[in-house]
């Protein structure tokens, strides 16, 4: 599909991939079911155009705009403008949290709740402008790559990033994840192509090659575009990353995006020349769960989705780096030192304790009243001697008194002060 007038394009397909919008950079927007290969509605905005995201289904869709991100229905008609998030330069759609992520000019990244309206969370990242953004499918949280080489993830629930990386050298131009989450690729200035193992945060693989844009198929395929070239590469036993497939554009078509369709043996390749698309055999997943994605799906089909999506809406905090911890049992801390307060309640009950203590009556004047009292004093002092170290190590203010004996270390020169001299 041909578009020059428009281009560079950006484009999204919905989870079950039968639908996908493309968007061009000077305002073009065209909705598309590509199971029957139909242009359903296009139009134009007519203001430039950063990035397209599809929300809970095909019926409505966000796109970032010149000022403000934009929620449109499947017929071009406006439902919403979102002023809070500012100029947004990339959106990202969490389909189990039912949240619409966005990053801003301004580096800052915002969180909006699209069942409720709501803004669940709205951070600065103190790095600067980036328009390097994707969410990890596994465990829905988002990563940034910064102008300094670092990449950064975020859940909503944290002010702080929860992992901070020096990936390369350069600014990162790319970042993709795989369906199981424990790898990522990140492409740089450096020239660089890295792979990441995320379970111990360490370099896999790495390439000699420069990237604009990276995504990997639902089978663990890699697809980069260069250019106007676009690589496919394949893990191969586990060991290494190899060339699988190679695809050229005409010449002069400047390649913006790849994104491998959902379930189908097809690359898409949104360029300034508009939309193509590339036969990857073997980058689909032959085998769907209609309860998950139904590429077939009927419209009452999609209705009992959207009201099922709802039901099982996940909450924010349980967005994580690790969510298999999720309904596991917690485990047991280590003993910790007593708190200050700790101490002083057990100094108090073992007072009270002391006190309480029966003196045994005794004859010849021993039982005098003033006798009696000075029983419970030592008592009491027997009782509190055990905690006191214990109280001045948790206020700050340890004996500063050392007895000279058999375990201190002295110098040469004073262990003829000491009590038993050390040979």
């Amino acid at each position: 599909v041909l578009y020059a007038v428009f281009g560079p394009y950006t484009l999204e397909y919905t989870p079950n991939g039968r639908y996908m919008i493309v968007g061009g950079r000077k305002g073009h927007i065209a909705f598309m079911d590509m199971l029957n290969m139909e242009l359903i509605n296009e139009f134009e905005v007519k203001e430039t155009v950063c990035d397209v995201a599809f929300l809970q289904n095909e019926q409505l869709f966000a796109v970032a705009q010149r000022k403000y991100p934009y929620i449109y229905n499947r017929h071009g008609t406006e439902i919403h403008c979102l002023k809070e998030h500012g100029k947004s330069l990339k959106l990202q759609f969490l389909d189990k949290h039912l949240l619409l992520a966005s990053i801003n000019s301004y580096g800052q990244l915002h969180y909006q709740d699209m069942s409720t309206g709501e803004m669940v969370a709205n951070y600065s990242t103190g790095l600067g402008r980036t328009d390097v953004m994707r969410v990890n499918p596994y465990n829905a949280v988002i990563g940034l790559g910064h102008a300094r080489g670092k990449l950064t993830m975020w859940k909503p629930t944290s002010v702080k990033p929860l992992v901070t990386m020096l990936c390369h050298k350069g600014s990162l131009t790319a970042v993709a994840f795989d369906r199981g989450g424990h790898l990522m690729a990140t492409a740089g200035g450096d020239q660089k192509i890295k792979i990441w193992d995320l379970r111990k945060f360490e370099v896999v693989h790495s390439y000699t090659a420069r990237a604009q844009s990276l995504d990997f198929s639902q089978k663990g395929l890699l697809a980069s575009s260069n250019g106007s070239l676009v690589e496919i590469y394949r893990d191969c036993g586990g060991q290494d990353y190899k060339i699988y497939m190679k695809h050229r554009m005409v010449k002069g078509y400047q390649v913006g995006k790849v994104l491998f369709r959902p379930y189908e043996d097809i690359c898409g390749i949104g360029h300034s020349m508009g939309f193509s698309s590339m036969l990857v055999p073997g980058s689909g997943e032959p085998n769907f769960d209609t309860f998950v994605d139904n590429p077939m799906e009927t419209e009452k089909q999609r209705r009992e989705k959207e009201v099922q999506a709802l039901l099982d809406k996940l909450q924010p905090e349980t967005i994580m780096l690790d969510p298999d911890v999720i309904a596991t049992v917690r485990q047991l801390k280590k003993k910790q030192k007593k708190t200050k307060k700790e101490i002083e309640g057990e100094i108090e009950g073992a007072v009270e304790a002391a006190k309480n203590i029966r003196v045994k009556k005794k004859t010849k004047g021993r039982s005098k009243p003033s006798r009696r009292a000075k029983k419970k004093e030592e008592e009491v002092l027997r009782a509190k001697r055990p905690l006191l170290d214990q109280h001045k190590e948790a206020s700050g203010h340890p004996d500063k008194k050392l007895r000279i004996g058999d375990d201190t270390e002295l110098p040469k020169a004073l262990q003829r002060f000491a009590k038993n001299r050390q040979s």
